[in-house]
């Protein structure tokens, strides 16, 4: 479909920068950003709020604004401009769902993290670097492969399932097995430390 005589005025003047251009846009164009995320989301299984359905629309518009509305000045007038900014909303959104679930992920890991670090303590812990090497020695090689990926090597779990070759869901039972069977195993070492002191 190609660039109607409505919006090759509208892009003149946003990229003019005649008053009152950018709200027009925006007045055109909003309704086709916001359902754009929303499919986007929808076609991922990414669940939003609206608040963040909110932000992610202002993040296309800052970004159609940026560098003097650069992603403006790269259209063509190939498609309609409806097409081009729904390529331009869908790679955005993308990017943002993707961003917003490596902060999730990286939240929820330091969680764990955190978690096992207070169910460790009270048996013990795990202190020094020394002792987790050692003890991950006590663990099947899969097991180990795991928790030194995942505790020494900071790798997300899709990480650890690619270079294993594991499936993605299998990760977290497998890191829990062992965090169970290194606590157990660091309970006795401690106990045994403390008699010879």
């Amino acid at each position: 479909m190609p660039l109607t005589s409505i919006d090759r005025t509208l892009l003149q003047r946003c990229l003019q920068h005649h008053r009152g251009a950018w709200n027009d846009f925006v007045d055109r164009y909003l309704g086709l950003i916001y359902h754009v995320i929303h499919f986007t989301s929808y076609q991922r299984s990414v669940p939003l709020q609206p608040e963040d359905v909110e932000d992610i629309a202002a993040e296309v518009l800052l970004q159609i604004v940026a560098n003097n509305y650069a992603v403006l000045n790269q259209f063509r007038g190939d498609s309609s401009l409806s097409a081009y900014l729904t390529v331009i909303a869908r790679r955005i959104c993308v990017q943002e769902l993707s961003r917003r679930a490596t902060q999730t992920e990286v939240k929820a890991r330091a969680k764990e993290r955190a978690a096992a670090d207070d169910h460790a303590r009270p048996a013990g812990g795990l202190e020094t670097l020394e002792e987790v090497h050692r003890l991950l020695r006590r663990l099947p090689s899969r097991e180990r492969e795991v928790v030194r990926m995942f505790y020494l090597e900071g790798r997300s779990y899709e990480e650890i399932s690619t270079a294993l070759h594991l499936p993605v869901n299998t990760i977290g039972p497998v890191l829990s097995r062992a965090r169970k069977k290194l606590q157990a195993a660091a309970s006795p070492a401690r106990a045994n430390g403390k008699k010879r002191g």
